[in-house]
């Protein structure tokens, strides 16, 4: 018994190992970039054994958005999962994503920007996982906008689904600028646009 629960860690070991750098070349390069031939040379495992790890490229790419989205679950969400709802916590989570890709937690920047932008025109299985990805944390945004209106942190007439829009594309439009030219001056852009729309539509 000893041996087969010793045999099963090296496996998820190695499996963690894999996804690692999946989702860092798949950041940069795209998820069709990924194969099993090419993970397996890159961190010297057998082919054979990355292979039974995953089965497919399908299920491999899979595998690289779940473990994506974890991360982002980790470094994103989970700092502020203490925060009260509202505009506190709506703040926290624009800093946290912010940082998250200032910080390059993914070489290529934020990993959904880059992959949505791959699979946004497909179908199937690998661009159903994403769209699931953005509509979760678009939905987070939203609820903690329809909160603070809730409360009256915000004005009445505010739109959660339009405010979340909004913060999204100024944190994109920072995360795709910073990528290509760079430079983090794009990430301060992004700030006090948010800050500023955010004080906009604050209450006195």
């Amino acid at each position: 018994m000893t041996r087969v629960d010793g045999r099963v860690e090296r496996g998820n070991r190695t499996r963690r190992t894999v996804l690692r750098r999946a989702v860092d070349i798949a950041s940069v390069e795209g998820l069709e970039a990924l194969s099993v031939g090419r993970l397996a040379g890159e961190l010297e495992l057998s082919k054979s054994g990355v292979f039974a790890l995953f089965g497919s490229k399908l299920e491999l790419q899979l595998a690289t958005v779940r473990e994506a989205s974890r991360i982002f679950v980790t470094e994103v969400l989970e700092p502020v999962s203490e925060a009260a709802d509202g505009v506190d916590r709506l703040r926290g989570l624009c800093e946290g994503w912010l940082r998250y890709s200032e910080q390059r937690v993914f070489p290529g920047g934020c990993f959904f920007y880059g992959v949505m932008a791959e699979f946004d025109a497909r179908e199937g299985v690998v661009h159903d996982a994403l769209v699931e990805a953005q509509r979760a944390w678009l939905a987070e945004l939203e609820r903690c906008a329809e909160r603070a209106r809730a409360a009256g942190e915000l004005d009445a007439d505010t739109d959660p689904a339009q405010l979340a829009f909004e913060v999204v594309a100024l944190m994109e439009a920072a995360n795709a600028m910073s990528v290509l030219h760079g430079e983090s001056a794009p990430y301060a852009r992004a700030r006090r646009g948010i800050a500023a729309r955010l004080r906009d539509l604050l209450r006195n």
